[in-house]
């Protein structure tokens, strides 16, 4: 499925990773539509794609843990542009603190974003995606696929995810709609920087080498080819597959291996 003249709605469109998939979305042809709740920012990115790609894209203010906005981002693009051809559920937030230590309302924080916005907007969207037999993407994370120290909510909202997009894949295999579940790993974004520390502050820097990560262009670009592929799953890096391998293979292995690594991290919160 080329993208010309597709309608693609993103969410968490402000900046990394799904700022990344507008722009390149846009380059393919698109029309695109840019939801977060950082609305002026969202302005002044769809007026540079219009004049950087003479295409079309609008920009819609959304708070994806509120049912009513995710209702109205839907209701605003059908109006301005009649229809909706891919829904990418893209915005999320992550955490750093151990579970003993964090507040309950930073896990609740995590799984009204990452999971419950990708529900919300998806209830709406799909009777329309069903029409254009279009793609539902989740941007979710290897964190979906094993649980990482210091994580545990982000690791739950995303293996959530992972269940929801699953269910809805089997759900659909007759109605044509394509659903996909890409899985970035460690990649070089603000996701660290905006992560809730354990009383669901901003920690505001990154505890890891950002410089040795894949770039959120370079996930983009994954992300873009496998809804023209029409691809069932991404696991992106070799971590990422690696990690995906040994779960199944040697899981308690694969746990000694991620307790290292993070053990290694600034600031480690395991010793």
């Amino acid at each position: 499925m080329k993208l010309n003249d597709k309608v693609i709605i993103i969410t968490g469109a402000s900046s990394g990773i799904g700022k990344s998939l507008a722009i390149e979305c846009a380059k393919r042809g698109a029309t695109v539509v840019l939801a977060a709740r950082q609305y002026v920012t969202l302005c002044v990115i769809t007026q540079d794609i219009e004049r950087r790609y003479q295409t079309k894209a609008l920009a819609i203010q959304c708070d994806v843990t509120n049912e009513d906005d995710c209702a109205s981002l839907i209701k605003q693009t059908l109006a301005t542009f009649g229809k909706i051809d891919v829904l990418i559920n893209n915005a999320g937030i992550s955490m750093r603190a151990l579970f003993k230590d964090v507040d309950l309302k930073v896990l609740k924080s995590l799984m009204d974003v990452n999971f419950w916005g990708t529900v919300y907007c998806t209830k709406y969207a799909l009777p329309e995606i069903i029409k254009t037999k279009g793609s539902i993407v989740g941007v979710s994370s290897i964190a979906g696929y094993k649980g990482l120290p210091g994580r545990a909510g982000y690791s739950a909202s995303k293996f959530a995810m992972n269940g929801f997009l699953d269910s809805l894949r089997v759900e659909n295999l007759k109605t044509g709609v394509h659903i996909l579940t890409a899985c970035p790993g460690f990649t070089a974004s603000n996701i660290r920087n905006t992560a809730l520390n354990q009383e669901g502050v901003q920690q505001k820097e990154s505890t890891l080498e950002e410089d040795k990560m894949m770039s959120s262009d370079k996930v983009a670009t994954i992300i873009v080819d496998g809804i023209e592929n029409r691809s069932r799953t991404l696991i992106m890096t070799t971590q990422g597959k690696l990690t995906v391998l040994l779960s199944k293979l040697l899981p308690a292995f694969l746990d000694k291996m991620v307790y290292n690594v993070f053990a290694k991290e600034k600031n480690p919160l395991l010793r």
